[in-house]
């Protein structure tokens, strides 16, 4: 396993124990003040753009993403190198996040009926105002405009969809296997089906998704630029 990699791994774990005591009390404080919260919530901090990368929500969260940490980052880290392997981490966790809250901030516009930042007086509309004449995804405004200036946002995956592009990229012909899938199947597919996957899903917004798949987008997006713009190219010659 890479260094980098490796010291991902470990801090990552270590912010998860609270999730292990009986009381949950601690990692919900954890979450409050290290997740990711609206840029014009109250309770937005500048830290939170970095330790939301580290906070997870649940053991499949944190499994799926350590998973793919270790299975794509360690090669990603031989072909980038340690020191560019963890920019490269970094900036495509920050453009997760950037675009989640481009997405917020459109969603607040829309639920606002025209003002992008309404500041702390949404936060007293949508707690106390069932109904609204605007639906933002099929939702009412006054509990869009509550939900987005009160949620958290936890979880490695803007950075994790960076290296996922980033693999996909420098090892297009390289076969995985995907569950429910039995034949191996090439990355330069796997890839794009994901991406394609996610963003049917952020614009879907179904009922009682919790996932911020633009923030998925979002870190898959600046994977792809940032590679493009290093440049590097794909090793066809490696299966």
């Amino acid at each position: 396993m890479q260094p980098v990699v490796k010291n991902l791994l470990i801090i990552n774990l270590i912010c998860f124990l609270p999730n292990l005591l009986p009381n949950g009390r601690i990692a919900e404080l954890e979450a409050f003040y290290g997740g990711a919260h609206y840029f014009a919530s109250p309770v937005f901090k500048l830290w939170q753009p970095i330790t939301y990368m580290f906070l997870h929500g649940g053991f499949a969260h944190i499994f799926f993403n350590m998973f793919a940490l270790v299975s794509f980052g360690s090669l990603i880290e031989q072909t980038l190198g340690s020191k560019r392997f963890f920019n490269f981490y970094f900036i495509c966790g920050l453009g997760g996040i950037a675009l989640q809250m481009v997405v917020q901030a459109v969603e607040v516009h829309m639920a606002s009926g025209g003002i992008a930042v309404p500041g702390v007086t949404a936060l007293n509309v949508a707690a106390t105002d069932s109904s609204s004449p605007f639906l933002v995804y099929g939702m009412p405004a006054a509990q869009k405009l509550y939900d987005v200036y009160n949620g958290t946002m936890v979880g490695a995956s803007g950075a994790i969809f960076g290296l996922l592009v980033a693999f996909g990229m420098l090892y297009p012909n390289l076969e995985l296997m995907i569950m429910f899938i039995p034949i191996p199947v090439k990355a330069k597919y796997i890839v794009p089906g994901y991406i394609i996957l996610e963003l049917v899903l952020g614009f879907s917004q179904f009922s009682g998704d919790s996932v911020a798949h633009f923030a998925h987008l979002g870190g898959a997006l600046i994977g792809f630029i940032v590679i493009k713009w290093w440049g590097y190219r794909s090793r066809n010659n490696f299966y």
